[in-house]
């Protein structure tokens, strides 16, 4: 499936339904703070003639209370526009790592972790922050208008302040972009080894390496706190620069007015609009924290883009046919990885209801043999065939009704038991599921039995793998273990083996025990991603380095 690009553009138009009304706001709120000196000066000067200055008094109440009522119409669309764009960036990039099971490993889990929460949130910030952006530039700009109106000799001395405040927030903008994407590639590289540790917590406890473990964790910190001081330094230099060229322009302009003044042609309510208006001037200023958002929008929306890039496995729309018992063939497969080959022109054939022992030593392509076959990723060359037609070909359901994987260490996942066991099945194929592996034993002992929440269960290593054999065991035509039975025992192990073989389902198993390679119709013998040979156990006994392979 080809990836889709997501750019700062498609974030901006998720919260289109939003941004209108963020929009009208921001009109509606800048309208009301450019006619406010308008009607101070005319109340003003009103009261300086003496005609009375009460309806031009409850009119600049009027466009206050505005002001007010749009502040708090852009808090609440603001909120919920960046709610919705966070959890459609979540959804979607969670979608997304589900999707790529074959290349899930370029990215460490705490840093998708990292990605997936604080970036998400970064990322929704990109709609509201583009129009808070243009909404800063309107009071300037409109207050630049009104002072055109009033004389152009006002308009070009609060111009020059502009210029100024311009050059200013163009050399933030710069600077804090760079530091914003450094500051969250550290974050996310300390939320991995966060993770790591984590999951490694009683090796580190018994190791009694808690000490170097946090420092090892930590140890980016002062990295993190170099891109955190550059942001607050561009931020704080920026304030500095506008802090001086807005008030300059405010000078102009009332040097200006007082001149035009003195000449009698501005009135004092003129040159009491023309300092409000230049003090709109100094608020562009402000632009420095939308800025900021707006980088760090855009940082994280280039992060989360380099998930959104790898291509997800594509599904054809083909079924099996009706009669096929599960015949799996390799042709010519290849699987490259980041050093060199991970298999090499790899190609056998397993007769449909037999049993293939995937046999090497560490580092032979085993593994990768059977996400192959699973189809949780796709070689780089050659193809996989099930009875008949290619792994691409399939539809989704028809593949994965099809074919089912277990491993040493089944990631385990659902609210209850029986979720997990058989995520979206009948109560009856569960249970027919978890007699069949052994796990229906201990599943009766607790406390709810099959409704026991997950995180209730406890369990060792040989139930979390009866439990992740239960859940792959509805696979119709073919089931691939890699090494998913290491936990048992060998009582259990064979229960295990008798149950496989009634299923009349086809069997690739991953080991690296004699005892289940003997008991396979087809050995598969793997060496440096290479097929050395394949036949029965019992023959290839005879190979001195073959016996070696089960003593590594």
């Amino acid at each position: 499936m080809t990836a889709t690009a997501l750019a700062f553009a498609t974030v901006v138009r998720r919260s289109r339904r939003r941004l209108p009304l963020l929009g009208a706001s921001a009109l509606i709120g800048t309208a009301s703070l450019l006619a406010l000196p308008l009607a101070l000066a005319n109340a003003v000067d009103a009261a300086v003639a003496g005609d009375g200055a009460g309806t031009w008094a409850l009119t600049a109440g009027a466009l206050i209370l505005a002001g007010v009522a749009c502040d708090l119409v852009d808090a609440f669309a603001e909120t919920t526009c960046t709610a919705d764009a966070a959890a459609w960036l979540r959804g979607g990039l969670v979608r997304r790592m589900l999707a790529i099971p074959h290349r899930i490993r370029d990215f460490d889990t705490g840093d998708l972790v990292a990605r997936t929460s604080a970036g998400a949130a970064d990322a929704a910030q990109a709609g509201p922050g583009l129009i808070g952006a243009l909404a800063a530039t309107l009071p300037p700009v409109g207050g630049l208008a009104m002072l055109l109106w009033l004389d152009w000799r006002l308009a070009a001395a609060f111009a020059l302040g502009l210029a100024l405040v311009a050059v200013v927030l163009r050399l933030f903008a710069k600077e804090t972009a760079a530091a914003a994407i450094a500051y969250q590639r550290v974050q996310g590289a300390m939320a991995a080894r966060l993770t790591e540790a984590i999951g490694g917590r009683r090796t580190i406890a018994a190791a009694g390496t808690v000490d170097a473990e946090t420092k090892r964790v930590l140890r980016d910190l002062p990295h993190l706190a170099e891109h955190g001081r550059t942001s607050w330094k561009a931020l704080a230099s920026a304030g500095a620069r506008a802090a001086f060229a807005g008030p300059l322009a405010t000078v102009g302009v009332l040097a200006v007015a007082g001149f035009l003044a003195g000449r009698g042609a501005l009135s004092a309510g003129e040159v009491l609009a023309a300092g409000q208006y230049a003090m709109l001037g100094a608020g562009l200023g402000s632009l420095t924290g939308v800025l900021g958002v707006l980088a760090r929008a855009k940082a994280a929306v280039a992060r989360l883009d380099e998930v959104q890039q790898i291509p997800a496995l594509a599904y054809g729309d083909l079924n099996l046919p009706e009669t096929g018992a599960g015949r799996l063939e390799f042709r010519a497969v290849t699987v490259d990885g980041p050093d060199g080959p991970l298999l090499t022109d790899a190609a056998f054939t397993v007769p449909g209801g037999a049993m293939a022992a995937v046999v090497g030593t560490s580092g032979s392509g085993k593994s990768v043999l059977a996400t192959v076959a699973a189809r949780l990723r796709d070689p780089d060359s050659g193809e996989v065939l099930l009875d008949g037609v290619p792994l691409p070909r399939l539809s989704h359901k028809a593949l994965r009704d099809a074919v089912g994987m277990a491993t040493e260490r089944p990631a385990l996942a659902g609210a209850t038991l029986a979720d997990t066991m058989g995520p979206g099945r009948p109560r009856e194929a569960v249970l027919t599921a978890a007699a069949a592996v052994g796990a229906d034993g201990f599943a009766e002992r607790l406390p709810d039995r099959y409704d026991t929440a997950l995180d209730r269960v406890p369990m060792s290593g040989g139930e979390a793998q009866r439990i992740g054999l239960a859940r792959a065991w509805r696979a119709e035509r073919l089931l691939v273990l890699d090494d998913a039975t290491a936990a048992l025992d060998a009582v259990s192990e064979l229960r295990v083996a008798d149950a496989l073989a009634a299923s009349g389902s086809t069997r690739l198993v991953v080991t690296h025990k004699a005892l289940i390679a003997a008991e396979a119709d087809l050995v598969v013998w793997l060496d440096e991603g290479k097929v050395r040979a394949t036949g029965r156990h019992e023959t290839l006994w005879g190979d001195p380095e073959y016996r070696e392979v089960f003593h590594q």
